[in-house]
Order: structure tokens, then C-alpha cells, then sequence
């Protein structure tokens, strides 16, 4: 089994190629890890992979089943994610999963789902492919994506092999980040793999998105406010994280690494992550009106955020948690 621009992660790769090789792919698999890592990469990787007609070397890339795949028109793959502004998962779709997995595959020996962000789906949808992954048809492969298999069902996890998403090395990084990204001089690349921790997803991102300047920007002005002295300007700024839950994983991506500055800056350390420009003026701010004590809670808090996040907590409740504990902590 090959696995095409799908950095790091070497002993991932080497199981799932011993398992595919031998003919013993579980029939449900769980690709967990922050966003970045490459897990829905590797999850259609794994689906060209079940319906390649090279053998162990698939996916080739050049059969009429991974053209397919890669076109996304294969008849044996199915794909799946959520929808709207929560982007969670309906319980039709996991009904029509349901009723769709007992035809025979068409032209492959699997019949693959993909269910990308399955922590959206909620206890009455995961309970529905419960009911699948119990029993499937010897051809079924499901393929599941979410930042932690904790936000699952135990029931859930349980039927499927969970497979943990860790970044690639620095030379790793670099080299996946500048196939993506030739316009990026090493170097630059080299610095944002520092800034990232390694994640080649981030890495891109932070050249190529103009969603992530957005972020960045919205993080930066976060800060600004942390310390004002009126509360609604806070909370004016944040209205557009209610109904946005990526945009809520991209500012406190950002906002780790300014609040990380701040911390650094109180030590006696120009070892910046976040640059220069205003998100360095926002840390040195905060790091001249808050104590120690205080400074060091603040990455935490975003961490916590974070984790809550991934776990499908409900977003507009946590955003204005997230405020509240903020101000707190700022002492206003």
C-alpha cells in the first residue's frame, strides 16, 4: 500500500499496509488527530487504496478505480460530512448509509463510507450506525475523521480500529508544506512549521487561506480586548464565533500562540511564535498588565476551549464561557 504525499506517521503507515496487503482491513476505522494532520488525506488514501485494481502497490493512481476515486465519482466510494452553520451530521444520512450498504459493490471488492468530522454526529445518528458496524457486510469498509474518538460513542469506538494522527518531523513538514506551496521560500516554511508544531495542514493554511487571515486578525483583536475596560466590545468581536465552530478552532489556533508570547515575553524571551506586527503589540500588552500567575492561565484557558470544541460542545455557550473566564483572568 502507498501513501502519496501523506507525510510522517511511519508506523500508521506500515500497520494499514500490512493489514491491506494481507486482505485484514478492519471493517470500521477511526482517523483521529488535530485538525491539519492529514487525516481526511490519508482516509481517501485508504478508500483509493480499497478499490485500486493494482494489488498491494494501490492505490496507483492510474487505474480506472483510482481515477475515479480521485475525480470522486467512484461508485463504491460514498462520502459523507456535516452540513450548516454547526456542520453536524443528520440522521438521514446515516439511515441512507444504513440502507445503501447492503448493495453489493459495484465494481470494487469494498463498498467504502467516508464520514468526515464524525463528532458531529449526534447520539440518535451514531446510535443508527451502530446498528451497521455490529453486523456489516464482509465488503463494507467505514472510515470515520475526528479531531478525538472521545467525542464517539464507547459503543461506537468499540467496532472500529482507532488510529492516532501525530505530526510529521521538521523535514517532513517542510517538504509536504512547500509541494502545496512553491511560492514559500524554505525558510519561511521552516518558521511556520515551528509556529504550527509541524501541522502540514496549518502550515499551508497560513500562506494560502484568506479565512485563516480572518482569523488570525479576529485572534489579535481578541487580545487587544482582553484588558479593556468594558466587557461588550469582547462581545461584540466574538458574535461571529457563535454559529462558526471552525472559526472558533482557528482563532484559539492563533490566539495559543499570542497568548504563548505573552508568557515568553514576561520571562525575558524574544522567542516570538505568533510574529510581529500587532499580535506581538498585543502580547506585549498583556504582558505588561498581568501577572505571572495570571499569564500562564490564559493558554490554558484557550487549550481548554479547544478541547471542548473537538468535543461538540454547543457553540454559542461556549464562546460566551470562553468571554466570561477571559475577563475574569484579565482581572476585569
Amino acid at each position: 500500500m502507498q501513501f502519496p504525499d501523506f507525510a510522517g506517521n511511519q508506523e500508521i503507515k506500515q500497520l494499514l499496509d500490512h493489514m491491506f496487503t494481507e486482505g485484514r482491513l478492519p471493517h470500521a476505522v477511526i482517523l483521529q488527530g488535530e485538525d491539519g494532520l492529514g487525516k481526511r488525506m490519508l482516509a481517501e488514501i485508504i478508500a483509493s487504496a480499497a478499490v485500486c485494481s493494482a494489488g498491494e502497490k494501490a492505490p496507483c493512481g492510474k487505474c480506472p478505480g483510482c481515477i475515479k476515486a480521485a475525480a470522486g465519482s467512484h461508485p463504491d466510494i460514498h462520502r459523507a460530512q456535516g452540513t450548516g452553520a454547526s456542520r453536524s451530521f443528520h440522521v438521514e444520512e446515516i439511515r441512507f448509509i444504513r440502507s445503501d450498504v447492503y448493495k453489493k459493490p459495484h465494481e470494487a471488492r469494498y463498498r467504502v463510507y467516508l464520514l468526515f468530522g464524525a463528532h458531529t454526529m449526534s447520539v440518535q445518528a451514531q446510535n443508527a450506525l451502530l446498528k451497521v458496524l455490529e453486523e456489516p457486510p464482509e465488503y463494507a469498509l467505514f472510515i470515520l475523521t475526528c479531531p478525538s474518538a472521545s467525542a464517539l460513542l464507547p459503543t461506537v469506538r468499540s467496532r472500529a480500529q482507532i488510529f492516532s494522527l501525530t505530526p510529521p518531523s521538521l523535514e517532513e513538514a517542510v517538504q509536504a508544506a512547500l509541494k502545496k506551496c512553491p511560492q514559500v521560500t524554505p525558510r519561511e516554511m521552516e518558521e511556520a512549521a515551528l509556529r504550527w508544531g509541524c501541522n502540514v495542514g496549518k502550515m499551508i493554511s497560513s500562506f494560502t487561506e484568506e479565512d485563516r487571515a480572518a482569523a488570525t486578525a479576529l485572534a489579535v483583536s481578541i487580545a487587544q480586548a482582553a484588558c479593556a475596560p468594558q466587557e461588550l466590545p469582547l462581545l461584540e468581536m466574538t458574535a461571529p464565533m457563535l454559529r462558526d465552530r471552525e472559526l472558533v478552532r482557528q482563532v484559539m489556533d492563533y490566539l495559543l500562540l499570542v497568548f504563548r508570547d505573552a508568557c515568553a515575553i514576561r520571562a525575558g524571551s524574544d522567542a516570538l511564535l505568533a510574529g510581529s506586527g500587532d499580535a506581538e503589540k498585543a502580547a506585549r500588552m498583556l504582558a505588561g498588565s498581568l501577572t505571572r500567575e495570571r499569564l500562564v492561565r490564559l493558554p490554558q484557558l484557550v487549550r481548554e476551549t479547544r478541547e471542548r470544541v473537538d468535543r461538540n460542545a454547543n457553540t454559542p455557550l461556549l464562546v460566551t464561557e470562553f468571554c466570561a473566564r477571559l475577563r475574569t483572568l484579565t482581572g476585569k
